[in-house]
């Protein structure tokens, strides 16, 4: 019994074989037992660190100190990166929301794209405003001038609605303030900047394959129209006054211009000049979030009549959802830890090296594993990151190669969209589809976003 014990607590198999029943245990507590992710994620962890021969002291801490211990720490160590960047990207896409930014932005793009091109159009509204706001939200907010581009264009609600699904879906996977990919910044300790610029790089070509041109290709093929009812609620935003398209631009893009500022600042200024420690100031994530939400909060509420009180609501109700999803990657975080800690990472490590399986192609179809068995894109990324972030700290990567290893995680947590992912029920019900129809349109769109997302890091891994 000690000899088998001893074996999986040190040699590269028993450890592997561990890693490989604590994710058998993590899928089946969320797919079966219908467990939170963050009460998974959390016990999994705990049970691995037990199985692996971790010391209680190790693990949880003493009674009287617990700070060194791989909970807290797994936990502490990620949520101090990512908390306030999530929650200011939150607040931000609030006050885009409720000052009719998303209008704004579609009504400008779609005259100057005319008839021929508002599907286009459309997919550049998502891109953009999917920056600040979250996958579903967009949905809420855009589906109803979805609506009525279909209406007036005469042809299958499928046009329209996949082009802006596309942009939001991809905003949301590759670039921060997003959940995932902060997440995975935090996981594997890439800089924000470099994170932006390999996530614009593999996404947007994605974007416009499977926002533009697989949208043209399939649509015809399935015919989806218009329920009157679905347009009523177009009718009472259009009253609202509305912020200038400048004032919208400027809101959204100024953080992502500060961070890039700071990371190409990083790279051709003096480290003793002032301006590279004013630069690195303002392009802190957490700093330029700050600062777009201060701007957001003066020019699109203050100045256009929002009171105070209004702003507290609105900051409390769009910041509840994000408890969870806080929780949920402060859990893999720890069970990356525990990962860390166990000696399986150092295990898998030798085992990749000896096979010469690409550490990319790796978190690729780890994150495209987990994405189809459980259905959450940040459960798989977080997981993910837990599992690939060991194997990277003794290599010497670079930035940009850390940045596309995140690009590839982020990637295969979209993959193939299907019934055990809320989404798919989110696209279904608002853009009228039958499952079938969904699965031919969303669910190829989102195998699209993450085939040509990845195949692009692959480029790139090799070019850089």
């Amino acid at each position: 019994m000690s000899g088998a014990i001893d074996w999986l607590h040190h040699d590269t198999a028993g450890l592997l074989l561990l890693c490989l029943v604590a994710i058998a245990l993590l899928l089946f507590l969320i797919i079966k037992i219908k467990l939170e992710p963050f009460i998974s994620l959390l016990a999994t962890g705990l049970f691995l660190a037990l199985a692996a021969g971790l010391n209680v002291r190790t693990i949880v801490g003493t009674a009287l100190k617990s700070s060194d211990s791989v909970l807290e720490k797994g936990f502490g160590g990620i949520l101090g990166h990512i908390a306030v960047i999530i929650g200011l990207g939150t607040v931000l896409g609030a006050l885009l929301e409720k000052s009719g930014g998303a209008d704004v932005l579609s009504r400008r793009l779609l005259k100057l794209f005319g008839p021929k091109g508002t599907p286009v159009a459309m997919g550049l509204v998502g891109l953009i405003f999917g920056i600040p706001v979250f996958f579903d939200i967009g949905i809420f907010v855009l589906a109803p001038l979805v609506y009525v581009a279909a209406k007036r264009g005469g042809k299958s609600l499928v046009l329209y609605a996949l082009p802006v699904l596309a942009g939001l879906s991809m905003t949301h996977a590759f670039l921060p303030p997003h959940p995932g990919p902060t997440a995975v910044a935090g996981l594997l300790h890439v800089d924000m900047g470099w994170l932006i610029i390999i996530g614009l790089a593999c996404g947007l070509p994605a974007f416009a394959v499977a926002g533009i041109v697989w949208p043209l290709y399939i649509a015809p093929r399935v015919p989806v129209s218009v329920p009157d009812e679905f347009i009523a609620a177009e009718v009472e935003g259009e009253e609202k006054p509305e912020p200038s398209l400048g004032l919208v631009m400027a809101v959204i893009l100024l953080p992502l211009v500060l961070i890039l500022g700071a990371t190409f600042g990083t790279l051709i200024l003096d480290p003793h000049r002032d301006l590279l420690s004013f630069l690195t100031f303002l392009g802190n994530p957490a700093v330029a979030l700050l600062l777009a939400v201060l701007l957001a909060y003066y020019l699109l509420g203050v100045r256009r009549g929002m009171t105070n009180a209004e702003f507290s609501e609105l900051s409390s109700n769009s910041l509840k959802p994000v408890g969870m999803i806080l929780l949920v990657v402060g859990a893999g975080a720890f069970f990356g830890a525990v990962i860390s800690a166990t000696g399986v990472g150092a295990a898998l490590a030798k085992s990749l090296s000896s096979a010469g399986l690409p550490v990319l192609l790796l978190a690729y179809v780890i994150s495209c594993g987990l994405r189809i068995a459980q259905g959450s894109a940040t459960v798989a990324i977080v997981t993910t990151g837990g599992i690939v972030g060991p194997l990277l700290t003794t290599d010497g990567y670079s930035q940009a190669h850390l940045a596309l290893i995140a690009a590839a995680i982020c990637a295969g947590s979209i993959i193939l969209s299907h019934v055990n992912d809320g989404g798919f029920w989110i696209v279904a019900k608002y853009f009228n589809m039958t499952v079938k129809e969904t699965l031919l349109t969303w669910s190829v769109l989102e195998t699209i976003l993450s085939l040509v997302g990845f195949g692009m890091a692959s480029l790139l891994w090799v070019i850089i």
